[in-house]
């Protein structure tokens, strides 16, 4: 990963602080434990556990190193200094899908921090990139694969 500026809410870089914290300490230590079992029972060169165990290690140990990069480029938004009326990232903005009469709601993030199933979109995914800046009662066109997606900014909230 390179030394780009990652963009984070106040919430998603507290998750990465206590993921961080997670795998420092608690997997840690259960990983170890699991070394020593391993290592109790003999033979360590013919030893199955003792190499899946070895193998959470080194995981353990990349995906720390990997969330450790990310909070070093980590830059936490400051809601103040943002526009409140525009999609931008942090926004929470409730839309109505204009082909289907649905009402959706989505809080824009950063790609790290994106899960669809919270409702916690990308600004840099298709519909993140065709929403971001625009504002309340626009009306709004997005060519994905699958075809067009036409939505009405009904509010923008942070």
């Amino acid at each position: 990963m390179g030394s780009k500026d990652i963009y984070l809410t106040r919430e998603g870089h507290r998750k990465l602080i206590e993921e961080l914290e997670y795998l420092k300490t608690i997997k840690r230590r259960e990983i170890s434990e699991a070394i020593g079992r391993a290592r109790a029972h003999g033979d360590i060169s013919e030893n199955a556990e003792y190499d899946a165990a070895k193998e959470a290690q080194a995981l353990n140990e990349k995906k720390i190193a990997e969330i450790e990069e990310k909070l070093s480029c980590a830059r936490i938004l400051d809601d103040e200094n943002i526009p409140k009326d525009e999609v931008l990232l942090g926004a929470t903005v409730k839309l109505k899908d204009l082909n289907s009469g649905e009402e959706l709601e989505y809080t824009f993030v950063s790609e790290i921090e994106a899960d669809y199933a919270q409702g916690k979109i990308s600004i840099d995914s298709p519909i993140g990139k065709g929403l971001l800046g625009h504002k309340k009662n626009e009306i709004v066109e997005i060519n994905i694969p699958a075809g067009t997606l036409k939505y009405k900014i009904l509010k923008i909230s942070r």
